[in-house]
């Protein structure tokens, strides 16, 4: 006999409801917790977006802004790894991403793709030194997520893969100004060697899981977010925003996009490589 069965139609609506309240709690505990933990991993970020908000409205003398700018953030990581909230091995992969960002700032704005009007002791070749923070702070995140979040890679491509695909969508960042852009093969290649990837994570003692593919996409768009948030601020300028600021182009999105799945290989294979380091001594 059912245990139900002596309960009345009544009864087991309101046992269903209580359930759907208690999952609908949990749940939102869980989506809570989730918020809580990317924030604390988007520390750096914060810093950043706070640094270029106060500098805009509020001049600090002597200096110029993107000098301060620069101060600023040389403060912030050397804290963090100082209070623990970085460790060294993280500030090596922060430092690799910084020279890549930075790199990658010198060619585009002698392109014409964007600009750093504003004067600045610490400029190279037209761009600022702080900016190569703001592609160190997307390395920051995704190291703290890694490590707050437990994160694991279930069907991981193998090494031989993952590297030229990493290169091929860096070096299209530059070869696509003197040749044709190859985003949208490379895309389709990321879709391929990923389409069997996911991504699991812990929040709550609870572990998740998610396609690694759909992870590229939300990091790729909130960046995209981010960098509205930072040019309106005057981080750096657009052409179509000499005049006036105006939301950036949608199409920037696929370009963040490949640039997360840049930082993210570039992240699992160093975390990979030290892991079976790690095991190999043990």
């Amino acid at each position: 006999m059912s245990q139900f069965s002596n309960y009345s139609k009544q009864d087991l609506h309101l046992l269903g409801r209580s359930s759907f309240v208690i999952k609908t709690r949990r749940a939102f505990q869980q989506l809570v917790r989730f918020g809580w933990e990317q924030a604390l991993s988007c520390l750096f970020p914060v810093v950043i977006f706070a640094s270029l908000a106060v500098t805009q409205v509020l001049p600090l003398p002597f200096l110029p802004r993107y000098d301060w700018l620069l101060v600023i953030f040389v403060l912030m990581q050397w804290w963090m790894v100082r209070s623990g909230i970085e460790t060294r091995d993280e500030l090596k992969v922060i430092t690799l991403f910084h020279l890549i960002g930075l790199t990658l700032e010198i060619f585009k704005v002698n392109m014409g793709s964007w600009s750093y009007p504003e004067e600045g002791y610490s400029k190279v070749l037209g761009v600022p030194l702080y900016s190569g923070f703001m592609y160190a702070s997307v390395a920051s995140y995704l190291c703290q997520a890694w490590r707050r979040m437990d994160v694991e890679l279930i069907k991981w491509p193998p090494f031989w893969i993952v590297v030229p695909l990493a290169s091929a969508i860096y070096l299209n960042f530059f070869i696509h100004h003197f040749w044709i852009d190859v985003r949208w093969w490379l895309s389709g290649l990321v879709i391929i060697v990923f389409g069997r990837s996911w991504v699991t994570y812990v929040v709550g003692g609870k572990r998740y899981r998610m396609p690694i593919a759909l992870s590229f996409v939300l990091i790729g768009f909130f960046i995209w977010v981010a960098e509205n948030i930072a040019t309106f601020f005057g981080a750096w300028k657009y052409p179509n925003q000499t005049d006036a600021w105006s939301l950036v182009h949608l199409g920037k999105v696929s370009s963040w996009l490949l640039l997360v799945i840049v930082s993210f290989l570039i992240v699992a294979t160093l975390k990979r490589v030290k892991g079976r380091k790690q095991n190999a001594t043990e």
